[in-house]
């Protein structure tokens, strides 16, 4: 296996495939492969720049890899959540004209001034006075940009919470606020209610916080970034549809005093997770363990969040004399499964419920992986999962 390549192939140039099961029968991938589904990228995009009441921000973090950007632009996406100046320069590389937000509360030194002078960024979130003293002193001309003050919103619903490392109380946010005007800076709210939120009701709470902020700040507020968190239908989670998340943030803003200003949104795990599934191989099956040539340290690191309980769909696929994929008999059973590195740890937490026909040499199909899979990888031990192909329905 590789490590992380400085140049990759253009999108028009991967494999493309009328379904998995033809990729695998053709390639017979022994390294992990990844496949693009660009139609399940536009339609969650569509779902978003349709039903939302207002901006879109991918956010970058999910998957910033280019064929996840140029496939989201494709579908219509103009805006960008970026966390890092690494990432603004990865979104400008990959697309010249899109629009990044810097929407991290914390920086280091000089990032919001490049992302300034650099590359036009002009959204900035700050959630204490430091961070403020820092930006206002970087920037200089604070006419020139908007200010985001991150408030908490740890109010449960969510299986990943956002709130302990990053925000400030309605108090100090209206302090900061009244901070934000006095420099002739633009200033703004944001929040954000914690990864894969299942419970709309967690944003309508959270923009009647942000709603008292104003008040207790007294001073109009120039938009709202109401965060990410959309989640999606993993194996074993059904959440509400997004139209019930719609309408209840459209109603709570509706009941906001400052409800003309412009309204964001950050979804990553919602617009990008479906649009990639991932081939991996049964480098040995030992009793009711599988080995395979992909683990926790590369595509399924985000399975060590212990209260993050999402499943990747799994589907076993073996070939047959002829090299036509099947699926391998038996009934199911669980499967430890384990991934290539030497590291004991490198295991993923849950079985996986697969046929007993499963051996070594078959492969397994997840679905939904497109999020926190590509952007958390690592080459550690020499592996890097890095084959891509496209499935074009």
């Amino acid at each position: 296996m590789t490590v992380p390549a400085t140049a990759i192939a253009p999108l028009d140039s991967l494999p493309c495939y009328t379904s998995a099961l033809k990729a695998i029968e053709a390639l017979k991938p022994t390294e992990p492969l990844y496949l693009l589904h660009p139609e399940k990228f536009a339609a969650q995009a569509k779902i978003f720049l349709e039903g939302f009441p207002g901006e879109i921000l991918y956010a970058a973090k999910s998957n910033p890899h280019p064929y996840a950007l140029e496939l989201l632009w494709n579908a219509g996406i103009r805006h960008f959540d970026t966390a890092s100046l690494g990432e603004i320069e990865g979104v400008k590389t990959a697309l010249p004209d899109a629009i990044c937000h810097f929407m991290a509360p914390v920086r280091l030194p000089g990032q919001a001034k490049a992302a300034l002078e650099q590359h036009g960024v002009k959204d900035f979130v700050v959630d204490t006075d430091s961070e403020l003293d820092k930006l206002l002193a970087e920037v200089g001309d604070a006419k020139k940009i908007r200010v985001f003050v991150r408030l908490v919103a740890s109010l449960g619903g969510a299986l990943l919470e956002m709130s302990s490392k990053y925000g400030c109380r309605p108090e100090e946010a209206a302090k900061l606020l009244k901070r934000v005007q006095a420099s002739g800076a633009q200033p703004c709210l944001t929040f954000h209610v914690g990864s894969q939120c299942l419970s709309p009701f967690s944003y309508a709470q959270a923009i009647e916080i942000a709603n008292r902020t104003v008040g207790l700040a007294g001073v109009p507020i120039r938009a709202l970034d109401i965060g990410g968190g959309f989640p999606i239908a993993y194996s074993g989670q059904e959440p509400p549809p997004y139209h019930w998340y719609f309408d209840m943030i459209k109603e709570a803003f509706a009941n906001m005093d400052a409800k003309d200003v412009p309204v964001m949104c950050e979804p990553g795990r919602a617009l990008c997770a479906p649009g990639i599934s991932l081939v991996t191989q049964v480098v040995l099956r030992r009793g009711d363990r599988l080995y395979l040539n992909d683990g926790i340290y590369g595509s399924f690191d985000e399975q060590r969040f212990a209260s993050f309980d999402e499943d990747y769909p799994p589907s076993a696929i073996t070939l047959d004399a002829k090299g036509k994929a099947k699926i391998p008999g038996g009934e199911l059973l669980p499967f430890r499964a384990f991934g290539p590195t030497c590291d004991s740890a490198d295991k993923l937490p849950r079985s996986l419920m697969l046929p007993d026909g499963i051996n070594t040499g078959d492969f397994i199909l997840f679905g939904a992986m497109g999020a926190y899979t590509v952007s958390s990888r690592s080459n550690f031990n020499g592996y890097y999962p890095d084959n891509w192909a496209v499935i074009v329905a």
